[in-house]
Formats: structure tokens, C-alpha cells, sequence
């Protein structure tokens, strides 16, 4: 939510008349926008050619600005030893007449803005040395044993209690007085948050200025802000503490004394009368020692440490990060604030960090101190005061439980990670910001997992809970087709760095053929059984049948073609770097095939796998020949999904903790099991129903959707 909009909704909490009584920052911002923004002096203007229309000239005035390029001078050229060309000498002749019209602009703009902005800080300077009066004379009327200001009265069971019952000629109290006090106290932080919201609100429009102007004088008029009581509030900070401790029944020593002198002496001259309040007509009101008051039986308010207290999202950005880092603790730790939360992020020497505290001194001059600070280490400081009594998403000021999560409710946080071997391309980047913006997707962290050319990220994403997800997947999956990049979307959970269980399909996922095609090759049926393979993989006719069909074309085929075959079959890239990999976190692996036990078993071995499941071959009784046949189940689509399961069972894994990679139909039953399915190299209807996919060479990107990075998997693959 943008600043005006927040101001303009937190303002609308407060009292009618206390809004017309305002810094009017929309207001001030339209000014900037239509008479200083024009005139901007900053070093882009060398390349600008708009030129600001000036302010009028009063009567009589003379301006002698010059407003068109003056003649041209032959000037020698440092660089050549010539003469300047004619074009030069009009750029910078139309150059220095621009920036003495906009500097003459500005003469008149800036001070009509510093004059509005004056005015309305003075008005409301005023008006909170009013209310403060208005508080402080209620309480003293109040302390007095009278009631005044719309406060209802208080019994005489309180009375005798805070050592201040009424005489025979005394106004009496009825029920309430706790209740005033507390309305007091809400006074009190009422009027703190009118104070914030307008001195949050000179600070911003002040800022925008020297933004929009190019100039640097933000500090110098916050400066003379700071000096105004309304900025600084210790009249209403020392109230505000007094009130907690009367309601929480804490007792400073100088008040019980001065109670126990006047029960000695009966007297009361000792004891708060509101006479005592001395106010000058030019002064804030004048502070005062309260009288004593005794435990109260009821004990409901809790302590002042308990309470609500004001809370400020301050950061700062600069080159130097440790001295950053140390000077935001530093003022925090001064001024006794408890951190909430922190954030850092660095950009080769520049560095932002960000700290959520919660002041609890009422001690204004830690924004002085961090002001010099930022100053001190050329850092931009910048701070935003929240809301500490009602925390509403839809209010525009919400603040999650992290301050790395959006500020909005009703989320689901993704991670989703990109990658593409060729490197992410600048048109892909955008065209994927372009899909999150559409769908109102808000990106809270974004992590380079590769070295070297930028091929693989990962962004943790928030995501509404009323997004069409298989809309969604399905504009990813164009998107990936569109740029031959990669999306992989999952659920960001305890679970995507915790899986225990990786379940790969064999042929051309594993491996690089398909076996029964390899065999066919050496049995003379290549083309016949390719044309089944092929029909079955894009799930154009049933596996099982298909498989039929294709082991019927091997009848009388040597049995010796199975050792040809495992002879010549080729690895998929990094198959064994990941499957050593996972091997030392602790993963269990399976390789579950629509092809053959034997090949199975020797891919098995080579990587290291810890089960293998597969289809097996009958052989004729002399076991020389295939007879056309299998034996047992068929490792169907189906069978593959129930296999997973079992193993994760046996291995006391959740699904939640099992990936599976496959490319055929027969995959998408395990593929749709497992916590995380990858669809890797795959037909098109497979990718299209995969939640996740990989089209690169490597197998290595399955680390990559973990969420590994490439120190660490390289740590993984070479640790003994």
C-alpha cells in the first residue's frame, strides 16, 4: 500500500475534528509533482529535453535568466586541439540555460512548499499542545477527587484506596475510576498515534521533496522539526508512563512517602492539587509529580512492560555492512528496544539491514541518533511506524511473522525454481515477473543456486489463496515451452529439504535408451517394436498391451542379447554424480522399470541403488532363448505407483518425503504419488501433468529443485 493511502486510512481512525488538523500530504505531494518535479536537478538531466514551464514573474520583476542558448564561441578543444563543433557549443549552452531555469524555478517553488509545510507542522504543533493540556489538566481534575471532560466518577472504595477520599464537602465518586484512567491512558496513546502519523508524515513528503528537487536540505528542515515539543512528546511520554504505573499499582518511593508524611500529620498539602499545574500561554504544560496511589484489590491491568508500545520497521542501506549492522543494534540496545525481527541482504559492498523493535523507553531520540548515524556511515536511513494495537492484514500495515514474508493474508508460500543449462535469458525473467504480477504473486526471496552463468534460481513465493492453481500450472507450462526454460513449482514446506526416498524410472531416464528397443535392435524388429514404444510412451495405447505386443516380437531371440545390451547401455549425465550425492545425506534409492530385471539390476549396481524393480523375461527350457513371454506381474503405470509405496513404507518414509523422475505415461501414477513429481526429458502430455519438470541433461538439476545450491552439492558428491 502506498504511504498517501496508508495515512489516509489511519487518520480516518481518529476523531473528526482531530482530521481536519493535519500535515495534508496528498496535498503537499501534487504540489511537488506539478511545480518542483519539473524542475529536477539531478545528472540524468544531461540526457533530458523537456524544459519546465517557469513560475510567473511578480510585476514589475525583472528575470534575467537566460532562457535560450547563448551565441556560440569558438572554445579550443582540451582533448582534439581544435574547435568545439557548433552542435557542442548548443548542448552545453542548452544545458547551462536549463539548469538556470529550473534553478530559478526552484527559487520560487521550494519556498512556497516549505511555507505550506510550515504552516500546517505549526498547526499541528498547536493543536497537540492542546490536547496534552486537555489531558493533563482531566487528570488533574481526576487526582483531585472531581470528574470532568466526559470522565465518569469514581467510588469511594477507590478513593480511600489511592489515599485521596473525599471530605464531607467533597464531590463523591460512583464506580469507574479504573475505567477513567484507563480512558485517560487511551487518550494518551491516541493522541501518541496522531503525533507519529503526522511526524511520519513531514518526514516522507520532506524526503519526496529533496527527491523530486535534487536537492539535500530533508535533514536540516527535520532538524528544526525535532526542536517543536510535538516532535518530541516528554510531557506526554512521561504521562503516558505515570498512568501505566498508577494502573498496573506500582508505587514510586518519593509518592509513598509524601503519602505517609501527610496520614502523620494530617495534613494534604502534600498531595496533587490541580492548582499546581503552572501553564504559560508559550510553553508546553509543565510537569508535575503526581500523588501516591496504593495497590489497588483489583490487579487486571497488566504491568507497563506488558503493554502495547510503539513499533518501527527502521532500515538502512550503505557500503558498510558490519558497521551498519552494529549501529541499528547499537541505538536499539541504547534505548532498551526488543528486537522482533531482522533481515540482511548484501549487493557486493552494499548492504540492507532491517530490524522490527518495539521501543519501550518513549525516548524520541533514537531517531536523532540513527539520523547521525546513517549520516556517519553514508548509509540511507529509512523507518516506517506501525500500528502496535491492531495489526489488520487488510489495513495495509500488517506485519507477518517474518519480516521476509509479504504483508498479506490468506497466502500460500511456493517455492518455485527456475533453470535452463543455456542460462536465464532477460526476456524469460520478464515475461515470468510479467505472470507473477498478473496473478497478484508476491516474490519474497530470491536465491542464485548455480556458479558461473546465471542458469538456475530459486524464488519463495506468496501466493493468494484464491489463485485457479491449474490455471496457473498451465500458464507455467507454456511459459517453460516458450523460452525452453524450466519452472518447477512446490509447495514451500518442511518436506522439499527433507525427502528421504528417490524413486527414477530406467529407460531414458536413467539411461539413455530403452531397452527393449536395444534388444529389438539386435533381434531384427527394431522399427515394429519402436512404432509400439513410442504409442505407449505418449499413452496412445496401454502398457501393458503394448508390452505384450513388443515381447511377443523377441520370440526366439538369444539370450546373450541381455549381455550385449547392459555392455553398451549409456548413462544420463550426472546419473551416478547424483545418485552418489544423495547417497550421502541419507536418501534411499529405487530404480522401478517397465523394462528388464537384468538390465535393472545391473543399472542398479553401478549407482549404487538400494531396490530394483522390473519386468521379467520368460526363457525356453534351456534357457538359450526368449519364448516371447514375461513371468509375474507387469510393472505397469499402476504397479510402478503401488511399488513406490511400498518402499517408502518399508523404509518408514511419508510420500510427502519420496520423489519420483520418470519421462513415460506409465510414470504419471509414481509421479503423481510421490511428494514431488519430476517429469524429466518427457513426452508432452506427461510434462503437462507433472507438477514438476526438467528438460536439460543433466540429472544433476534434481539437487537443483531441493534447493541445494553448487558448494553444496559439490561438497555432497566429493566427501568420502
Amino acid at each position: 500500500m502506498k504511504y498517501g493511502n496508508y495515512l489516509k486510512e489511519r487518520k480516518q481512525q481518529l476523531p473528526e475534528d482531530w482530521q481536519k488538523i493535519f500535515i495534508q500530504y496528498e496535498e503537499l505531494k501534487q504540489f511537488i509533482k506539478q511545480h518542483i518535479a519539473p524542475a529536477c536537478l539531478k545528472p540524468s538531466l544531461a540526457n533530458q529535453q523537456t524544459w519546465p514551464t517557469q513560475p510567473p514573474q511578480p510585476a514589475g520583476s525583472v528575470n534575467n535568466t537566460p532562457l535560450v542558448p547563448a551565441p556560440v564561441v569558438d572554445h579550443p578543444s582540451p582533448t582534439l586541439g581544435g574547435s568545439l563543433l557548433p552542435a557542442a557549443h548548443e548542448d552545453l549552452n542548452a544545458f547551462s540555460s536549463m539548469i538556470a531555469t529550473r534553478l530559478t524555478i526552484l527559487q520560487t517553488r521550494v519556498p512556497e512548499f516549505l511555507a505550506m509545510l510550515d504552516e500546517q507542522v505549526g498547526q499541528v504543533s498547536t493543536f497537540t499542545s492542546q490536547q496534552t493540556r486537555k489531558i493533563y489538566e482531566a487528570y488533574g481534575t481526576f487526582q483531585g477527587g472531581q470528574v470532568g471532560l466526559g470522565l465518569v466518577h469514581g467510588d469511594s472504595k477507590l478513593a480511600q484506596a489511592t489515599g485521596t477520599s473525599p471530605g464531607p464537602e467533597s464531590t463523591p465518586r460512583t464506580a469507574g475510576s479504573e475505567d477513567s484512567l484507563e480512558t485517560l491512558l487511551q487518550s494518551v496513546i491516541k493522541l501518541e498515534k496522531y503525533i507519529f502519523l503526522n511526524y511520519t508524515g513531514i518526514v516522507k513528503i520532506i524526503k519526496k521533496m529533496d527527491r523530486h528537487a535534487g536537492l539535500g536540505i530533508s535533514e536540516a528542515y527535520l532538524g528544526r522539526v525535532w526542536k517543536l515539543p510535538f516532535a518530541r512528546a516528554e510531557q506526554l511520554s512521561s504521562l503516558k508512563k505515570e498512568l501505566m504505573e498508577k494502573l498496573s499499582g506500582v508505587l514510586t518511593k518519593i509518592n509513598v512517602n509524601v503519602q505517609q508524611e501527610a496520614a502523620s500529620t494530617g495534613r494534604s498539602d502534600g498531595l496533587f492539587s490541580p492548582l499546581a499545574l503552572n501553564f504559560k500561554s508559550d510553553s508546553p504544560v509543565m510537569m508535575w509529580r503526581p500523588t501516591a496511589l496504593a495497590p489497588t484489590e483489583k490487579t487486571w491491568f497488566p504491568p507497563a512492560a506488558l503493554l502495547p508500545h510503539q513499533r518501527v520497521l527502521i532500515s538502512m542501506s550503505g557500503p558498510h555492512g558490519t558497521d551498519i549492522i552494529g549501529t541499528l543494534l547499537h541505538c536499539a540496545a541504547k534505548y532498551e528496544c526488543a528486537v522482533e525481527d531482522f533481515s540482511f541482504a548484501r549487493l557486493y559492498h552494499n548492504v540492507t539491514f532491517a530490524i522490527l523493535i518495539t521501543i519501550k523507553k518513549d525516548d524520541m531520540d533514537i531517531f536523532k541518533d540513527l539520523a547521525a548515524a546513517a549520516k556517519r556511515w553514508d548509509a540511507t536511513l529509512t523507518f516506517d511506524i506501525l500500528d502496535s494495537l491492531k495489526k489488520d492484514p487488510h489495513f495495509g500495515n500488517y506485519v507477518p511473522r517474518s519480516l521476509e514474508d509479504a504483508p498479506y493474508e490468506d497466502r500460500s508460500k511456493y517455492t518455485a525454481t527456475v533453470l535452463c543449462q543455456l542460462g536465464l535469458t532477460s526476456s524469460f525473467l520478464s515475461d515470468w515477473t510479467h505472470l507473477l504480477l498478473v496473478n497478484k504473486i508476491s516474490v519474497e526471496k530470491m536465491v542464485r543456486l548455480n556458479e558461473g552463468q546465471l542458469s538456475c534460481a530459486d524464488y519463495k513465493l506468496s501466493i493468494p489463496g484464491n489463485l485457479n492453481m491449474d490455471k496457473f500450472r498451465e500458464s507455467l507450462f507454456q511459459l517453460s515451452a516458450d523460452h525452453g526454460t524450466d519452472v518447477a513449482l512446490q509447495p514451500h514446506d518442511v518436506f522439499r529439504k527433507h525427502k528421504r526416498l528417490v524413486v527414477f524410472d530406467m529407460d531414458s531416464t536413467l539411461i539413455q535408451q530403452e531397452v527393449i528397443d536395444e534388444i529389438a535392435r539386435h533381434a531384427g524388429v527394431m522399427e515394429k517394436v519402436s512404432e509400439i514404444t513410442e504409442a505407449a510412451m505418449n499413452g496412445e495405447i496401454d502398457f501393458k498391451e503394448s508390452l505384450k505386443r513388443r515381447v511377443a516380437l523377441l520370440k526366439g531371440t538369444p539370450v546373450t542379447v541381455l549381455d550385449t545390451v547392459r555392455e553398451q547401455l549409456t548413462f544420463t549425465e550426472d546419473a551416478l554424480y547424483l545418485c552418489k550425492a544423495l547417497k550421502k545425506i541419507g536418501f534411499k534409492l529405487a530404480v522401478i522399470s517397465g523394462g528388464f530385471m537384468p538390465l535393472a539390476l545391473h543399472v542398479k549396481n553401478i549407482l549404487g541403488l538400494d531396490y530394483a524393480f522390473a519386468n521379467h523375461l520368460k526363457v525356453s527350457p534351456d534357457g538359450l532363448y526368449l519364448t516371447g513371454e514375461t513371468v509375474g506381474p507387469i510393472v505397469s503405470g499402476e504397479r510402478k505407483a503401488e511399488l513406490l509405496e511400498v518402499i517408502a513404507q518399508a523404509e518408514s518414509v511419508t510420500l510427502d518425503q519420496v520423489i519420483a523422475v520418470g519421462d513415460g505415461a506409465n510414470d504419471l501414477w509414481m509421479l503423481a504419488k510421490a511428494g514431488l513429481g519430476i517429469a524429466f526429458n518427457a513426452k508432452p502430455r506427461v510434462q503437462q501433468k507433472a507438477r514438476a519438470r526438467i528438460n536439460q541433461k543433466s540429472l544433476k538439476y534434481v539437487l537443483y529443485l531441493l534447493g541445494y545450491e553448487d558448494a553444496e552439492i559439490r561438497q555432497l558428491a566429493n566427501s568420502q
